[in-house]
């Protein structure tokens, strides 16, 4: 009996490593996305998050938040460009099939408002140029909307009114504005932000609108949701957080494609419809895109979309994610398609 005793444990101890053993080969083997980028330049492992794509002069481009470096007491600063950027900071990438990037340049810190770093970026091109709208970092409730543009892609003019935007006439609002994305609609540039309430613990998405023709300094800019935010958290999965808009059009209605959760709570990615820009309307009560199952390259969230038409009409969902709880940063992609008014994602 003691031996048969011992035998069923030896029996059982070899099933638990074979489907340890198992476990662990399906994860070291999970399949990762066609499009898997990140920049390791600031913290020696991949960290890249926030992107945003265009198309300029036949090339595609995406810009996207890089870390602020690490600091070894002993070896002093690491990863600090060349003129000592210090903050958080935007990186420059470039593609000729949207899957395959080459980082060509950063947005150094350049005005004093940028002391602390810039993230999040928002990329339109506007009559030949690119306008690239971002936030400052570190300044907590007044954090707010910059602007620069570049005739190339890579060099960019700062606005010398920066910070040209954050809500000043909204009682819902704490005043602060990060995660821009500008849409130009009809004779008006419209710029979707997120913003905290007063209180500084629920994300809300608010709106400003410049005229298109302008300059977009500081004094072209008016609030647009003066009575409340045009999104706020009221699903489960969004918890206290709606953020990271972007919009893209199709057939007859406006797309928001938006951020629920803060980061890796898991956040997850949703979609809504208008047909004005100002009340948006929930295609479902689940995201889109959710986060991976456990063992996936995005287990922990997928979130933080920046959506993208290309000349031929096709549209695609750019996204963040990692499976560590954000110590790696990842930037990945899909295609939008549709089944009548619904978008619906595949691998390009």
């Amino acid at each position: 009996m003691r031996f048969l005793t011992s035998a069923m444990r030896l029996l059982q101890g070899l099933t638990v490593l074979f489907l340890t053993y198992h476990v662990d080969a399906q994860v070291s083997s999970a399949k990762l996305p066609k499009m898997y980028f990140s920049d390791s330049s600031r913290l020696g492992r991949p960290f890249a998050k926030d992107p945003s794509v265009i198309k300029f002069k036949g090339s595609y481009w995406m810009y996207y938040s890089i870390p602020a470096p690490e600091t070894d007491a002993q070896k002093g600063p690491v990863g600090i460009d060349a003129i000592g950027t210090t903050g958080w900071g935007i990186g420059i990438a470039k593609s000729a099939d949207l899957i395959h990037w080459d980082k060509v340049g950063e947005l150094p810190p350049v005005q004093e408002i940028e002391r602390h770093g810039v993230a999040a970026p928002g990329a339109r091109v506007i009559d030949g140029k690119v306008h690239l709208f971002y936030q400052t970092y570190g300044f907590g409730k007044e954090d707010a909307i910059c602007h620069a543009v570049s005739s190339d892609g890579v060099h960019f003019d700062r606005d010398p009114s920066n910070p040209v935007y954050h809500p000043t006439r909204m009682a819902w609002s704490v005043g602060r504005a990060i995660d821009a994305e500008v849409y130009p609609h009809g004779k008006e540039l419209w710029l979707l932000f997120a913003t905290r309430d007063p209180e500084m613990k629920i994300q809300q998405i608010g709106m400003a609108a410049a005229p298109l023709k302008s300059d977009y300094s500081r004094s072209t800019w008016h609030d647009v949701s003066t009575a409340g935010p045009v999104m706020k958290p009221e699903l489960a999965w969004e918890q206290r957080c709606t953020e990271a808009p972007s919009i893209l059009h199709h057939g007859k209605l406006l797309y928001l494609f938006y951020a629920g959760a803060y980061n890796n709570a898991p956040q997850q990615i949703g979609v809504a419809t208008s047909v004005d820009g100002k009340v948006w309307k929930r295609l479902s009560d689940e995201p889109l895109l959710a986060n991976g199952k456990p063992g996936t390259w995005n287990s922990s969230e997928s979130g933080h979309p920046g959506v993208f038409t290309d000349d031929n009409g096709r549209s695609y969902l750019f996204f963040q994610a990692n499976n560590d709880n954000g110590h790696t940063w990842f930037l990945s992609m899909l295609e939008i398609r549709w089944q009548g008014s619904r978008p619906y994602l595949v691998e390009p």
